[in-house]
């Protein structure tokens, strides 16, 4: 977690059994707001939640009063990459146990109690996982594809973590030894940089999609052109974990993903706009909100005029926004054609950070024209329904009870988010940042 990190209410429950009353309950499912609620929570999972007059508090239970609190369950990001940055490097050699909790921890302290992982893990991911699934995390919980699939010479991964593929047979076995650790999906990139790299053929997408589905796992995909999304539409793609960018989506492909069931994991809006924000001096380096999610020698490099004039004077630079755009319009279009969405960020790369990139991910879905309430559900029952997580995601009796309290509405205003007041996993608080 950043130096800067405030820490606020880091102490534990110690009782079995909690009973959090009085506030206002955003229960994920998508519904309205009910005020006067009340959850019942033993050994970190609810046991009753409903109308607090008819609540019935087990005498033993720890009585926490939220009164004019509005509680949300854990907010989930659908797109991400863990362990591997400091301050504004991206190496394997980062990728340590102590690196990878500490950035848990940092989404925890923003309200993300839950988070995907996209391709970039080393195995030791799967001995934290399983320490998490064994007991009650205090940190984020983690979803990951392990070592995500790139063809041979092309985008993606990072060297050192992910092995290239450069036939179907190559591709078919990354995705079994992935499956055969545990994996929860498949992820692989399709992409070329700009017509810079070669791009991953057909015939090993595929062997991708089909490797996965054999293994029983859905398989995720990177992508930035049309016709890319048509052609892993028509090969049994489950999902997109980024916009399409190059072009206007069309309802052809509204109309496939539909038919096939394919999903908009993540649309990354933050991401498209952390490729240009700091080519000046951003905004977000003023706000104490995200200076807590990173160092000060973070905040030293993305505030100097030598690295702004570095960003700014790429070549694809003046393009940037347009790809923001475009994602924002596209991703528009698929939540008006009724198409299932999460809330995902790709945050974890030098320069878009952990936590602070979620809140900034729903404030851009809300500019690019859903509601606050679709948002949040993007990043809450949403996520977990296309993550296939059972336990996370709303807030209801038998799921963990990982929730964010917050002080003001936020399906009055998505800013809201950002008011937290404390966040708790599996029923106990962690360390969460200061609104």
């Amino acid at each position: 977690m950043g130096a800067a990190l405030a820490l606020t209410g880091a102490s534990a429950a110690s009782a079995e059994t909690i009973a959090v009353t009085n506030f206002t309950l955003i229960d994920g499912r998508g519904g309205a707001a009910v005020p006067n609620s009340s959850m019942i929570i033993t050994d970190g999972r609810i046991i009753w939640v409903g109308p607090a007059s008819q609540a019935r508090t087990p005498p033993d239970a720890v009585v926490v009063d939220l009164t004019g609190k509005f509680v949300t369950p854990g907010f989930i990001d659908t797109h991400i990459h863990l362990g591997n940055t400091h301050d504004l490097v991206q190496k394997e050699e980062f990728f340590t146990r102590e690196n990878v909790e500490k950035d848990l921890s940092t989404y925890a302290a923003y309200g993300f109690t839950s988070v995907a992982i996209m391709g970039t893990d080393k195995d030791l991911i799967f001995s934290v996982r399983k320490q998490q699934r064994a007991s009650r995390p205090t940190m984020a919980r983690l979803y990951t594809s392990g070592q995500g699939i790139v063809f041979h010479g092309g985008y993606g991964g990072v060297p050192g973590i992910n092995t290239p593929v450069a036939t179907p047979r190559e591709a078919a076995a990354v995705v079994d030894a992935q499956a055969a650790k545990g994996a929860d999906y498949i992820k692989f990139w399709l992409d070329d940089e700009l017509h810079s790299m070669p791009k991953m053929p057909p015939q090993i997408s595929q062997a991708v999609i089909d490797a996965a589905h054999r293994n029983g796992l859905k398989a995720f995909a990177h992508i930035f052109y049309l016709e890319d999304a048509r052609r892993l539409t028509d090969q049994g793609i489950d999902g997109f974990v980024h916009s399409v960018r190059d072009a206007d989506i069309d309802p052809a492909l509204l109309r496939d993903m539909k038919a096939k069931g394919t999903v908009q994991v993540a649309a990354t809006l933050s991401r498209e706009a952390a490729m240009f924000a700091y080519g000046r001096h951003a905004p977000q380096l003023d706000d104490p909100f995200f200076r807590q999610s990173t160092s000060p020698e973070t905040l030293r490099q993305l505030d100097s005029p030598e690295r702004q004039k570095q960003v700014s004077s790429a070549p694809v630079f003046p393009e940037l926004p347009k790809f923001f755009e475009r994602a924002k319009a596209n991703f528009k279009k698929l939540a008006d054609a009724g198409l299932p969405f999460g809330a995902g960020t790709d945050s974890g790369p030098p320069g878009r950070v952990a936590g602070y990139s979620g809140h900034w991910e729903m404030e851009l879905m809300v500019a690019a024209g859903v509601t606050p309430a679709q948002a949040l559900h993007a990043a809450t029952g949403g996520a977990a329904k296309i993550l296939g997580a059972q336990d996370i995601g709303t807030l209801e009796r038998a799921k963990w009870a990982d929730f964010v309290v917050l002080d003001a509405d936020p399906l009055q205003n998505i800013l809201n988010t950002r008011k937290i007041s404390a966040v708790y996993i599996a029923g106990r608080r962690v360390p969460s940042v200061a609104p």
